[in-house]
């Protein structure tokens, strides 16, 4: 199950009629879920800027969860994006922490449809008013959504809306934000990155006994790199112990990019890797590499690879 975080950026989530029962109903329903309240853990606006960067580098995906405050985030929100998103952490030479994680947007907005028209009095749309926060995400490198928001969303007593009318717009809108979620955990896509994620911070760790990766291979796997092919299981115990020789433990294998396509019973993936680290002769590696594997997924969502190409970019 991919590790979803939520930023709640309410400043008074208590006093809320549409955000807290969105928030109630996604801790209810998401298994793997982290909801980080910013009005509980930082009234002061100090952020723990560290506590935040581990909770995001965790996330698989990561939401938005938030009032429309003058066609931006409210003050608390903005103080922890300034905070968080930082240099050589979100962006910068070294800033790909964030790389390839889902980014939704979710948001109320007391203002009516209508409003949000060239014709309207707010005069741009919703999607024209979000270009800052859709550019955050394309600098940080992550994956952008399209946004989950719901108009008439504010409810002033005798005045504007009911309580029962707010109450049940955040419900549905919780309805449409767990569906996004659950086609971003659970669908074959997601479930590959997951996998590709998990191999490959075992790959990092070069460990001696290499029984988590005959766990995911096929019998008759065919493998193949630049220094020539393995067969079998056995094969494949003769590659990985050729790369205990080669490199040290705490090679970095940066995934840059992942796809997977349908191919009868089976699918054809694409892996665009950077490994980085120390080999053993007290070199040092920088290399792209592209990967082709073919792989299947069982019932309970287990994936085999049954072929296995590496090449040098």
């Amino acid at each position: 199950m991919s590790k979803v975080v939520v930023i709640s950026g309410h400043p008074n989530l208590d006093e809320s009629w549409t955000n807290k029962v969105i928030l109630n109903k996604l801790q209810q329903s998401v298994e793997s879920i982290d909801i980080r309240r910013l009005d509980t853990l930082y009234p002061d606006y100090k952020i723990d800027i560290e506590a935040e960067q581990n909770a995001l580098v965790d996330a698989d995906v990561i939401v938005f969860q938030y009032p429309y405050y003058w066609y931006s985030v409210p003050a608390l929100l903005k103080k922890w994006i300034d905070d968080v998103f930082a240099f050589n952490f979100a962006f910068g030479p070294e800033g790909d922490k964030l790389k390839n994680k889902h980014f939704i947007l979710s948001f109320t907005v007391g203002g009516p449809e209508e409003s949000y028209d060239p014709l309207g009095y707010n005069h741009f749309t919703i999607e024209e008013l979000a270009r800052p926060l859709q550019q955050l995400c394309y600098l940080a490198g992550m994956v952008y959504q399209p946004p989950v928001y719901t108009h008439r969303m504010v409810y002033i007593p005798g005045v504007y809306n009911t309580q029962e009318d707010v109450e049940g717009r955040a419900a549905d809108h919780a309805d449409r934000l767990l569906a996004k979620i659950d086609e971003l955990s659970n669908s074959t896509e997601a479930k590959f990155d997951l996998f590709v994620k998990q191999w490959f911070s075992q790959f990092d760790q070069l460990p001696e006994d290499n029984s988590y990766f005959l766990g995911h291979i096929a019998e008759n796997i065919e493998l193949t790199d630049p220094n020539g092919s393995y067969m079998g299981s056995a094969g494949f115990n003769d590659w990985y112990k050729s790369l205990l020789t080669i490199f040290k433990p705490g090679v970095k294998h940066l995934i840059e990019q992942t796809s997977i396509k349908s191919a009868g019973d089976k699918f054809d993936a694409e892996i665009r890797i950077r490994a980085q680290g120390d080999m053993t002769n007290g070199e040092s590696i920088n290399q792209l590499l592209n990967e082709n594997w073919t792989v299947s997924i069982d019932e309970e969502g287990k994936f085999t690879i049954h072929s296995y190409e590496v090449a040098a970019v």
